[in-house]
């Protein structure tokens, strides 16, 4: 019989940490990120700020989680993007995926920030763990296009620099992050994922941190414009969106 009050207790302590999650997240999105303070959180779900230590042992580890929430988020709309086109064309999965991902980030610009330019300290111990739930969401979104890169290269493999040419220190960067995610995709592959990444990724937060407002006021050409060098780099052919 001691069973059932266990299990809720349990459910109450889950529903709470939901709850707190969900009102940081509020503050981040209507007050900005210095607004997201243990007091003002414990505020919003009625209980005092020593209170709410109970449930998150620090501000670092409550970032933690709710970086941990927005990129499974994140992650979940990629995937079901990419789900999507289960029957399409590597290209078409692929772009649907890296879409997903700016339609995403544009429609949760707060959050969005939280994430990438807003990142835990390198010395918190949360971000030192590796198996923690912050970075285990990130890994998780790391893969997603990782993956597919993975599976278009076991296919139809594209084209490659010869690792001789790769700088000594960016082969032993390559080979130690391989190695951390556990994956086997050649580094001058996987040198050649990254640079793909990169020049995605670098575009999506620059628009996102409104640094290209100064010329640009719609980035969405631009973004099919790297997607587009992004397919022929990868040896694809490229599936331009579907008309709004």
């Amino acid at each position: 019989m001691a069973a059932q009050p266990v299990r809720r207790r349990e459910k109450l302590r889950q529903a709470t940490l939901a709850e707190i999650r969900e009102a940081a997240r509020r503050l981040l999105t209507t007050q900005g990120p210095a607004a997201v303070t243990i007091n003002a959180v414990a505020r919003q779900v009625g209980m005092s700020g020593p209170a709410l230590y109970h449930y998150f042992a620090s501000h670092e580890e409550l970032v933690a989680a709710v970086t941990a929430d927005f990129l499974r988020e994140l992650t979940a709309t990629m995937e079901t993007a990419r789900d999507a086109h289960a029957a399409g064309s590597p290209a078409e999965r692929l772009l649907a995926t890296c879409r997903a991902m700016r339609t995403w980030a544009t429609a949760h610009p707060a959050e969005f920030r939280w994430i990438f330019a807003s990142p835990i300290p390198a010395t918190a111990s949360a971000r030192n763990r590796p198996d923690s739930p912050r970075n285990q969401a990130a890994r998780d979104f790391e893969l997603v296009f990782l993956q597919q890169i993975e599976e278009l290269w076991a296919t139809a493999p594209f084209p490659v620099p010869a690792p001789k040419d790769l700088a000594p220190s960016v082969r032993e960067q390559l080979d130690a992050y391989a190695t951390a995610l556990g994956r086997d995709l050649p580094i001058e592959a996987l040198h050649v994922a990254m640079s793909c990444w990169i020049r995605l990724y670098g575009l999506l937060c620059m628009e996102v941190l409104n640094q290209l407002d100064f010329v640009y006021s719609d980035i969405a050409p631009i973004y099919e414009e790297t997607l587009r060098d992004i397919t022929a780099t990868l040896g694809l052919d490229y599936p331009p969106p579907a008309p709004a």
